[in-house]
């Protein structure tokens, strides 16, 4: 099984229908695809057309009922449908779903905590969740039928309270619940760069320990730093291979899980 993670900027536009393609192939292939899509670009433009100001503390966005009201909206509504509708024009079978859809993300409200990258006091987030289960069985039934399930990065509670979930977060978790062999997370960069400016810095493999000295460094910042954290969250927890590619082409994705970091960059142990 692939768990592929589409960034907000990897959903909008061209590189969405490549992507879709490659999923399509997978399929047809006999292997079982699962879709975590964020929309973090889309979040923060429509809250300033409703007069909001987004807020986010080291990358993690601050929701408060209004930024929440604003993510069902982007996140929920028009891009899983987009991306839906990217999937079915290229062959395969999708299914949205986000977490108020039988639970399959089912969550509970985020304590304050320290953040890395952040304030050395705990922040709250707000309206953000923390994973507390995966409903395994409703992925099976999908998966089994020939689906590729699109999951939205919201989460609910048993009574019905939703909540923000970084998308990074809800992929690496379904990677290690559903004992994904690799989790491709499609963000806005080529992988991880030496140097922001220059695409051919970019960093085939990396270990843990160089990846946190470069956020140490604040080589690695803002909303890359849950990324990198995420992405060796799942290599600890047995994941077989964590990929980070910027938007592709078509047949890209297939290159780099055959030759991992010969598009973008594979966490290693």
């Amino acid at each position: 099984m692939i768990v592929i993670k589409l960034g907000g900027n990897a959903i909008d536009g061209a590189g969405l229908h490549a992507v879709a393609k490659d999923l399509a192939k997978l399929t047809a292939a006999g292997k079982p695809v699962v879709v975590v899509h964020g929309g973090g670009p889309q979040t923060s433009a429509l809250q300033q057309k409703l007069g909001q100001q987004p807020l986010t503390v080291a990358g993690r966005r601050v929701t408060d009922e209004a930024a929440l009201d604003a993510l069902k909206m982007a996140v929920g509504g028009k891009l899983n449908i987009d991306t839906c509708a990217a999937l079915l024009a290229a062959g395969a079978n999708p299914i949205g779903l986000h977490g108020a859809s039988s639970l399959v993300i089912e969550a509970t409200r985020r304590p304050a905590s320290v953040l890395r990258g952040g304030p050395t006091t705990p922040v709250d987030l707000g309206l953000v969740g923390d994973i507390v289960a995966v409903n395994h069985g409703l992925f099976k039934l999908l998966i089994d039928a020939g689906h590729i399930p699109v999951v939205a990065c919201i989460g609910a509670a048993r009574d019905g309270t939703v909540f923000n979930i970084n998308a990074d977060v809800v992929a690496t978790k379904l990677a290690v619940e559903l004992g994904a062999e690799a989790l491709v997370l499609v963000s806005d960069t080529p992988g991880l760069l030496r140097d922001l400016r220059d695409p051919k810095s970019r960093i085939g493999r990396i270990r843990e320990v160089e990846a946190l000295q470069m956020i140490d460094e604040a080589v690695i910042t803002a909303g890359m730093i849950p990324k990198v954290e995420e992405a060796f969250s799942a290599v600890r927890a047995g994941v077989g291979r964590v990929h980070l590619i910027g938007c592709i082409g078509e047949d890209d994705l297939g290159r780099e899980l055959a030759t991992p970091g010969s598009i973008g960059t594979v966490f290693v142990r």
